[in-house]
C-alpha cells in the first residue's frame, strides 16, 4: 500500500476530482488536473495498484431503498481472548446490515453502524447477535436524523 509519500500534488488533485464524482471519465480527470490523457492514466492506475483507490460505487439513498433506520451500536465482549475476537469479527462479516464495524477505546470494544428497515428489522438483527456466545453487553444508539453523511476524506492540505 502506498504511503502519503509516493502521494504528490497532482494525485491529490486527481482524488480530490473522484472524491467529487466517481464518475468522471479519465479524459474529464486529466483536464481537470491540467494532465494528458495517457499520463493521468497511469497515475490512476498506479494509485489502484498501490491500493490507495480502492474501489469505485454509487452512493445510495438509505430511505430510497427502504432502509430507513441506522442505529450504532456498542459491543463489549465476554472476553479478549483471540477466539472471542476472530469469532465476533467472522460473524460481523456475514451480516450485510452491519455496514461500518471499529474496535474502539473506552467502555465498549465496538462500534457498529447498522442500517435496518425499521425496528422490527433491527429487532431480528439484535436477536442474532444476542446468540452469540462471545458477546456480553450490547448498546443501541437510534439515530434520529444524519447531520453528515459520506462525505469526502480530508485529504492533505496542499490543495486549500
Amino acid at each position: 500500500m502506498a504511503t502519503s509519500n509516493h502521494i504528490d500534488t497532482t494525485d491529490l488533485k486527481i482524488l480530490r476530482a473522484l472524491q467529487r464524482d466517481g464518475r468522471l471519465s479519465n479524459a474529464d480527470i486529466a483536464d481537470t488536473v491540467a494532465l494528458s490523457p495517457s499520463p493521468c492514466l497511469r497515475r490512476l492506475r498506479r494509485l489502484e495498484e498501490d491500493g490507495v483507490i480502492t474501489g469505485y460505487r454509487p452512493q445510495l439513498d438509505r430511505r430510497a431503498i427502504g432502509l430507513g433506520m441506522t442505529v450504532f451500536v456498542q459491543v463489549k465482549l465476554q472476553d479478549h481472548g483471540a477466539a472471542s475476537v476472530e469469532g465476533f469479527e467472522q460473524a460481523l462479516m456475514e451480516m450485510p446490515a452491519v455496514i461500518n464495524a471499529s474496535t474502539v477505546s473506552g467502555s465498549a470494544d465496538y462500534l457498529l453502524e447498522v442500517v435496518v428497515a425499521d425496528l422490527a428489522d433491527y429487532d431480528v438483527w439484535v436477536r442474532v447477535m444476542q446468540a452469540l456466545a462471545m458477546v456480553r453487553e450490547i448498546e443501541s444508539n437510534f439515530a434520529l436524523r444524519a447531520v453528515k453523511s459520506e462525505a469526502p476524506l480530508p485529504l492533505p492540505r496542499l490543495l486549500r
